[in-house]
């Protein structure tokens, strides 16, 4: 397999925007040091033929969550429905749907699967769908801490203030890379038969690292948070984004009161919807990569932007110990805690 592709850095090894984090600690010692909270989009609708349940799971990776819960209600795994992946070294409450038509809910009470708890139940007219999250809420524990404490309370100051890259996360990519070393070896004709999820998979982390990549010459360049002549600008909260050819006093400073924020690209077919500077500047990532950028428009994916910034909400340090730290904050769908862990702590983890 030829999935040594050049020209894609680790994500450990993407710059940061602040700068070498002032304390270093351990992350994941326990699974409970990472607990992860869904914050659904919409409520449960109490009548409709999908359960909708509210599940606690500890040390399991969503989509064995989701085929046990089929099993359990007899139906297949396809009737199971849930808004996002969900990491497995950790404590999660998150949604499943299960499709139930014409029939009563089984048992849930005598579910017994170890670590995963259904905590509610409530019938729903439809599918739960990947993505309608309005994002989620993260306690994290650092153990092991060393270095300057009060340096980290101002680098929290500063994170709140300006915000972080919104790098994709090292999950995306598998262990090892492994997603995008077997996307390389697709593109590269070396994997001609391959099931759809594990596909998806792949296209996602490649289309994932692209972005990485225009992110992490912007970080270098000082300007990821900044609006340059030929960006696309995403309106904050929304998925409405609009061009900017020329960039004026006006609109930088609705860059800089988080009005509107930057984008990267997210590889597809399509015309570029980028102009200028901008467009030469991802013109120049995308031809260290043709192979992936060509087999993602031939995937049949368009064109998308996703915003360069990131803002964590009620970010604190809610406690502290000799041994370690606490940290909580929200993210919006689609986001990931790495991204804003690796600009405050240097971690390391203990082998899976």
């Amino acid at each position: 397999m030829s999935g040594d592709l050049p020209a894609w850095r680790p994500f450990a090894e993407l710059p940061r925007a602040h700068g070498v984090p002032p304390v270093t600690g351990r992350l994941r010692v326990r699974d409970e040091d990472f607990a992860v909270v869904e914050d659904l989009a919409f409520a449960p609708d109490g009548e409709g033929e999908h359960a909708l349940l509210w599940v606690r799971k500890t040390g399991a990776n969503t989509e064995w969550v989701a085929r046990q819960l089929a099993a359990h209600a007899g139906v297949a795994a396809s009737a199971i429905g849930f808004a996002g992946l969900k990491d497995r070294r950790a404590v999660t409450s998150q949604w499943f749907s299960v499709h139930l038509p014409g029939r009563p809910d089984p048992d849930w009470a005598a579910f017994a699967v170890p670590g995963v708890e259904i905590l509610a139940a409530h019938r729903h007219r439809r599918k739960l769908q990947r993505g309608a999250l309005r994002g989620n809420c993260f306690v994290i524990r650092v153990r092991g801490l060393a270095g300057d404490r009060d340096a980290l309370r101002e680098r929290l100051e500063r994170v709140r203030g300006r915000g972080v890259p919104n790098y994709f996360g090292h999950q995306r990519f598998g262990r090892e890379d492994g997603n995008l070393r077997a996307a390389g070896a697709l593109f590269a004709g070396e994997i001609r038969r391959v099931d759809r999820h594990r596909r998806g998979l792949w296209l996602s982390a490649a289309r994932s690292q692209l972005f990485n990549e225009v992110l992490a010459l912007r970080v270098a360049r000082g300007d990821w948070d900044q609006a340059l002549a030929g960006d696309r600008l995403q309106l904050r909260g929304s998925g409405s984004h609009f061009a900017a050819p020329v960039v004026d006093q006006g609109l930088r400073e609705r860059v800089l009161a988080f009005d509107v924020d930057p984008t990267g690209p997210l590889w597809g077919s399509g015309a570029d919807l980028v102009s200028g500077e901008v467009a030469e500047l991802e013109a120049a990532v995308a031809a260290r990569l043709p192979q992936w950028v060509a087999g993602l428009a031939a995937a049949g994916l368009r064109q998308e932007r996703r915003p360069l910034r990131l803002s964590p909400r009620e970010l604190e340090l809610v406690s502290t110990d000799p041994d370690g730290i606490e940290l909580r904050f929200a993210l919006p769908a689609g986001a990931y805690a790495t991204s804003v862990l690796r600009e405050l702590v240097d971690w390391t983890e203990p082998e899976a």
